[in-house]
């Protein structure tokens, strides 16, 4: 949630504007009381009696900040609603491969190229992932780390975080 580095952006509360971090600040120090108090006038209705105070912290925390700062978009939702129902870790992460792809805009068959250290490389965006020397990747990530033997950030690593469609080939 919110720390030192969090958003100094006000948040009203009646009619004393608080940062985030104070109003989050605030919360942190109400009791299990206070906090079904501070739900019922966020919610309009009580908090339900089995949610411990760490839950209802979480909650309101992140209530708060949404309001603020916006709530996750439509996708997201979606890709964590899909996530909840599938059976094992790889399903949840080739649907976060899919969804990045989608965030990137970058559609199957998309070729990837990079030059690293005077050699050229290719990937090819296939149905389940990414296809680099012979082998489907969940993520650019790990081809970054395959060619440069450290971590990377893959979209950044072949040019799609820079915006300017460097490395891309249709």
């Amino acid at each position: 949630m919110a720390g030192r580095s969090g958003s100094r952006k006000a948040v009203s509360r009646g009619k004393i504007s608080l940062s985030l971090e104070d109003e989050i600040a605030h919360l942190r120090s109400l009791d299990l009381i206070g906090l079904q108090c501070r739900w019922r006038s966020a919610v309009g209705r009580p908090a339900p009696e089995h949610v411990p105070k760490h839950f209802l912290f979480g909650i309101l925390a992140y209530r708060i900040q949404a309001d603020a700062l916006g709530d996750l978009d439509a996708a997201t939702v979606q890709l964590l609603k899909r996530a909840a129902t599938v059976e094992s870790l790889d399903q949840v992460l080739s649907l976060v491969a899919v969804q990045d792809r989608k965030m990137q805009g970058v559609v199957l068959g998309t070729v990837l190229t990079r030059e690293w250290n005077g050699q050229h490389y290719r990937v090819m965006v296939v149905d389940d992932g990414f296809a680099f020397e012979g082998k489907t990747f969940d993520s650019l990530s790990g081809i970054a780390f395959a060619i440069t033997g450290t971590n990377w950030n893959g979209p950044r690593f072949f040019g799609l975080r820079a915006g300017n469609g460097k490395g891309v080939q249709t």
